[in-house]
């Protein structure tokens, strides 16, 4: 029996990954990430949960990278800590992903393959062919694996343009060769399946581009995805015809573009390039900056720029900020206040709202129909997206043609099983999230979250006392000390109240009752809470620290 197991990617936008078992042998697609929610205080990256490859470890023979984006490849770091097995990928997929585990302090373990489109890599009894397709990066790469039981076709993340560039375009002709060889199940990317007809042409985004830079009288900054070197090789050709100093800023865009640069697959004058420590030595309508933040990161250079604390570039009156790159879902907010923020100081900035400054790297209804007819595939599983949007393109397969029953929807966990009677969802395989926050792995949960929100709702009340062990009288305190609640000038009264409620209880409680130090603690929260409710409408988190000597 052949299995599919989704362990992140269906039903969500991020978190891609999927392991491929045939009897004793798995490999795995992506190892991606996703970044933290709103309700997600404090945590810095999310991951898919791996208890399944830990306990199928030995039996995971691969790592099968689709392309340099961080929902496919940010959680590679942590799944190498798992398991030591080779990864496959394209070059500018493995170049940055070589940084990455440089900074992990994995590189020197980690055993890393280059792939071009057009080649297979065996992986018994799986053979799995690279297929270009295009993307909002380089390199980007669909999968066609034969496995024992037929083919099947992965389509990664893709759209399918009419580009001269051969690094940009979808091998359409592959991938209907394929559908004439017999595909047993198509499983395709559904991320933008609300949206009808094509995408638009990367052309059109170049041209509003140039526009915009050729009326600008002052810097022009444009912020967008690193990863998105076919934007950032327009934004340079558009700079070099309007002869303006290019600044790359932005720690991931300058290890992206040196990677690219490697490679071959990106060029441009030293000449015109100017360390941002001199972007002031020039006139303002000879400066063109590329930059990181355009989804309104607290660190990143634009958010900076926009609150005044970045050290060489001063947003001022007559600058042009451009940000050309979709909004995450989940950033709606840190990217309006970046823009306010950026008008407040005096510039004109343009974002997909207002001008044709960006495309989306993902295929639209047309050229998921058109992938769903090259293929032609028994089975369809719709991947990469939200819980509607799997939906929805599973719909969109049965006005097609497929037969409902064929069309599968699963979710993060399900075993899609292939055998001699077909594909189907059998069981599922526990799966979650596990939440980063610094150095530490899963060890921020519901409870610590649910604590981290009570104490930005409504803040923290510590109560300090030292007791005599044998009499029980209070030798110092009560002491109250407020971080985010309140306590001052005009509302003292709460902490002379609230000592006066200590000390009832600390009365109550007669010397010598066993645990009389976890009891007053447990009655004193209870009845803080109550007082600071009844008094302020309002529901600090209680610490007591009692010491008895």
């Amino acid at each position: 029996m052949l299995k599919m197991i989704p362990l992140g990617g269906f039903g969500e936008i991020g978190l891609n990954m999927m392991a491929v078992e045939y009897e004793e042998t798995i490999f795995i697609i992506d190892a991606g990430l996703m970044f933290p929610e709103d309700h997600m205080l404090g945590v810095d990256i999310v991951i898919p949960e791996m208890g399944y490859i830990r306990e199928n470890k030995l039996k995971v023979k691969g790592i099968v990278l689709t392309h340099a984006h961080e929902d496919h490849i940010g959680a590679l770091s942590y799944l190498l800590r798992e398991i030591s097995v080779p990864v496959y990928g394209s070059a500018f997929t493995l170049g940055i992903v070589t940084n990455k585990l440089r900074e992990a302090e994995l590189l020197g373990s980690a055993e890393l393959n280059i792939v071009k489109a057009g080649e297979t890599i065996s992986i018994d009894p799986f053979k799995i062919e690279f297929i270009r397709v295009s993307h909002s990066t380089l390199d980007c790469m669909g999968l066609a694996i034969t496995t024992p039981l037929g083919l099947i076709v992965h389509t990664g993340d893709f759209r399918i343009n009419n580009c001269a560039d051969p690094l940009n375009t979808t091998d359409v002709s592959r991938f209907a060769r394929l559908g004439d060889e017999g595909v047993l199940a198509l499983l395709s990317d559904s991320t933008n399946v609300e949206n009808e007809g094509y995408t638009v042409s990367d052309q059109k985004v170049a041209d509003s581009l140039g526009e915009i830079v050729a009326k600008s009288e002052g810097r022009v900054i444009v912020a967008l995805f690193a990863s998105n070197i076919f934007r950032i090789r327009q934004i340079v050709n558009i700079a070099l015809k309007n002869r303006r100093k290019i600044v790359f800023n932005g720690r991931s865009i300058l290890q992206t573009v040196a990677v690219a640069k490697e490679l071959g697959y990106f060029s441009c004058p030293d000449k015109m390039v100017l360390d941002v420590k001199k972007v002031n030595s020039f006139p303002d309508n000879e400066i063109l900056i590329i930059t990181t933040g355009s989804q309104g990161e607290a660190m990143s250079a634009l958010t900076r720029m926009a609150t005044g604390l970045h050290k060489q570039v001063n947003i001022k009156k007559g600058d042009s900020v451009i940000l050309s790159s979709k909004v995450i879902p989940g950033n709606e907010k840190a990217i309006s206040s970046t823009i306010n923020s950026l008008y407040r100081r005096g510039a004109d900035v343009v974002y997909d709202k207002l001008a044709r400054v960006h495309v989306s790297g993902h295929a639209c209804q047309e050229e998921l129909k058109l992938m769903i007819n090259l293929t032609r595939p028994k089975y369809f599983i719709p991947i990469h997206g939200e819980y509607r949007h799997l939906v929805i393109h599973a719909r969109l397969a049965e006005k097609l043609g497929l037969a409902r029953k064929n069309a599968i929807v699963a979710e993060n966990g399900s075993i899609i099983c292939c055998d001699e009677s077909g594909c189907r969802v059998e069981g599922k395989v526990p799966t979650g999230r596990v939440l980063i926050d610094g150095k530490g792995i899963g060890d921020v949960g519901a409870s610590v979250l649910r604590q981290r929100r009570d104490l930005s709702e409504d803040g923290l009340v510590v109560v300090t006392m030292v007791l005599d062990e044998e009499t029980g009288i209070v030798l110092y305190g009560p002491e109250l000390i407020s971080r985010g609640f309140v306590f001052g000038a005009e509302t003292g009264y709460l902490v002379d109240d609230a000592q006066c409620v200590i000390l009832e209880i600390v009365e109550e409680i007669e010397p010598g009752v066993d645990s009389r130090i976890n009891l007053i603690r447990s009655r004193l929260q209870k009845a803080l809470k109550q007082y600071f409710f009844f008094t302020i409408g309002r529901r600090p988190v209680i610490l007591p620290v009692i010491i008895e000597v």
